[in-house]
């Protein structure tokens, strides 16, 4: 078989500083470590917006968000949008999604043949068939009335998520095992919802992160109270509150649970492949839609452009083709990972793709590499338009009417000394701007996202007459 099997891991709100794979000395995740064994482990990959529908609408398309109008979430992409799912389609694979894609409206496959499981956050965005959900920027950013109750609810226990993840799990496996896996190149999307809230995970996850042992976010003392505005609105409006360190350390006890929960699944599904004799001819990608604050910069959830919120982790395998043991360290983003997937399966695109393939990156081939990678925000949490570009060391973030952020990402990884003001900063500065902005007016897409705003908050409002 020439065109190889593809096996796509996605999880939700996973920041890959929360793995031991990527250091952290807590979270244990074996299966993941065995993944960067056998194949190339990304450190500086990026999603291309830091909340779940946007996201993951340009890693169908392999399009940036204001190019498809994925703007929340609940914007719908329209049915003759192509996804990488068609391309593969039309080059013989059988192309299956199982669980979340966060498809909102009538159209819940665009391109796959089959939904296997269960989305639930689809189902969670839509309301008698009519979307719900829209951001308003009408409205600004209004405090919120209470604080975020995701960290006061944290702990043992299960949840409908729990439950839909390992439907999504079996259904995935029962895939895998067909024997009509045989008969043709496959594609399996399978599509997990944790470690995202609620952070409630079975008890022997729970244990296996003792309260005391947890470490702390890392919050300078006068950080928040000088934090950039974009990121004290949203704080504000997400109800970011003080929580207490009880309640903090037992959310994010829950949260690193929820993460080796998902990682047992990861080395489930891989097992099924070399039981099934299909694993050398498989490429497996290991990824998330976004990030997860958990608390550092007084943050929870996503929406930012910190770090914790906007890189995701990142590992390709495929055996005799990707070396092993492999570590990356050139800037990338899931709009490269989709022209990568087309590319490995060998499909014309006759659409456009944003990104660029990584599987030359992958085998040796370094030199010319972008290292940058653009991610862009439009919804909820924020007043205008914001956007981030990092290229090579250095990350800026602007934000329509504020004035922009530049962190040295080598010196500074925790993103606590803004260069934005300073003097000898000031050339690289006015690159980035002038780079950002050459593909990306942030005026003519304010327009087209409070014109989008206003006729989707129509269409809820007649919905519920």
């Amino acid at each position: 078989m020439d065109q190889p099997n593809i096996l796509l891991i996605m999880t939700d709100e996973h920041a890959p500083m929360y793995s031991a794979t990527y250091g952290h000395p807590l979270v244990q995740t074996p299966c993941m470590d065995q993944l960067a064994q056998e194949g190339a482990t990304f450190d500086n990959a990026y999603c291309n917006s830091p909340l779940c529908l946007p996201s993951r609408m340009s890693f169908m398309t392999g399009r940036y968000i204001h190019q498809i109008g994925a703007y929340d979430n609940a914007s719908p992409l329209p049915s003759d949008t192509v996804t990488w799912a068609h391309m593969l389609r039309a080059v013989g694979y059988d192309v299956a999604l199982a669980g979340k894609q966060h498809f909102c409206g009538p159209d819940q496959l665009h391109g796959f043949s089959v939904q296997l499981a269960r989305d639930l956050h689809a189902e969670l965005w839509t309301k008698n068939g009519m979307l719900r959900g829209t951001a308003d920027w009408s409205k600004g950013t209004p405090a919120a009335k209470k604080p975020w109750g995701g960290v006061a609810e944290a702990g043992p226990g299960t949840t409908t998520e729990i439950e839909v993840d390992d439907l999504v799990e079996q259904r995935s496996i029962d895939y895998l095992r067909d024997p009509a896996r045989k008969e043709q190149p496959w594609a399996l999307n399978a599509s997990f919802i944790a470690p995202h809230f609620p952070l409630v995970v079975p008890e022997r996850y729970f244990e296996l992160y003792p309260l005391d042992q947890i470490d702390m976010p890392e919050i300078p003392a006068g950080h928040l109270e000088n934090q950039h505005p974009v990121h004290q609105r949203m704080r504000s409006m997400f109800g970011a509150a003080d929580f207490p360190e009880d309640q903090v350390r037992r959310a994010r006890a829950a949260y690193y649970g929820l993460i080796t929960y998902l990682d047992e699944k990861i080395g489930r599904l891989v097992q099924v492949l070399e039981e099934t004799g299909q694993r050398e001819n498989t490429v497996i990608v290991h990824f998330s839609d976004h990030g997860e604050m958990n608390g550092e910069h007084g943050m929870w959830r996503k929406s930012s452009m910190y770090e914790e919120s906007a890189r995701v982790p990142l590992q390709i395998s495929w055996p005799g083709q990707i070396a092993g043991g492999q570590r990356i360290g050139e800037v990338v983003s899931l709009v490269d990972l989709v022209a990568t997937v087309v590319d490995m399966a060998g499909a014309p695109s006759v659409a456009p793709l944003d990104g660029d393939s990584l599987l030359g990156l992958m085998q040796g081939q370094r030199a010319g590499w972008k290292d940058e990678a653009f991610c862009e925000y439009l919804a909820h949490g924020v007043q205008r338009p914001t956007a981030m570009l990092r290229r090579g060391r250095y990350k800026l973030n602007y934000s329509l009417g504020d004035r922009p952020e530049l962190y040295d990402i080598e010196n500074d990884p925790h993103e606590l000394d803004d260069l934005a003001q300073r003097s000898q900063h000031a050339t690289i500065l006015a690159e980035l701007q002038e780079r950002l902005l050459a593909g990306w007016d942030p005026v003519a897409i304010e327009a087209q996202v409070l014109q989008s705003q206003r006729e989707r908050l129509l269409i809820e409002s007649a919905a519920e007459r």
